[in-house]
């Protein structure tokens, strides 16, 4: 039985989707526990020099996929998640909150059309954003804006 390079198998991983560091490490460490951290490291290091491991187009992407669905705080968990360094969350941040009222009420709009009728109705609303990762200030914002129209 023939086993896969560790390089090779993270470069089938990386021309599937990008992964952060910590992603492809932990998948590496699960495939092969008999590699030492050391050689894995060794490794990640030299993809992230040769630009084919970037932390930074990870959160690109995930920012660009998830925008269209989630809040603010979704999107962070979820980098979190994936183990990307705070200073880069922090980073995306500026741009997240410039497009989030935006964004919570297109999905707000997708899925209702119309302003709650009765508290009953509001709470279900607010519930269901919240669900995708928006704030209360977010919301009352979205609710704001509909009330206007």
């Amino acid at each position: 039985m023939t086993t896969e390079p560790l390089e090779t198998r993270a470069l089938r991983y990386l021309a599937q989707r990008e992964y952060s560091r910590a992603e492809l490490e932990r998948k590496l460490i699960s495939f092969s526990p008999a590699s030492p951290r050391l050689e894995i490291s060794v490794l990640l290091d030299g993809l992230e020099q040769r630009g084919l491991l970037s932390d930074q187009r990870v959160v690109e992407q995930v920012i660009q996929i998830r925008r269209r669905k989630f809040g603010n705080q979704r999107i962070v968990h979820e980098l979190k998640q994936k183990g990307i360094d705070e200073h880069l969350i922090k980073d995306a941040l500026p741009d997240l909150k410039e497009t989030e009222l935006a964004a919570a009420y297109d999905i707000w709009k997708k899925k209702f059309q119309t302003s709650p009728v009765n508290v009953k109705e509001r709470s279900r609303q607010i519930r269901f954003l919240m669900s995708r990762g928006f704030s209360m200030s977010v919301i009352n914002q979205v609710f704001s804006h509909t009330d206007q129209e």
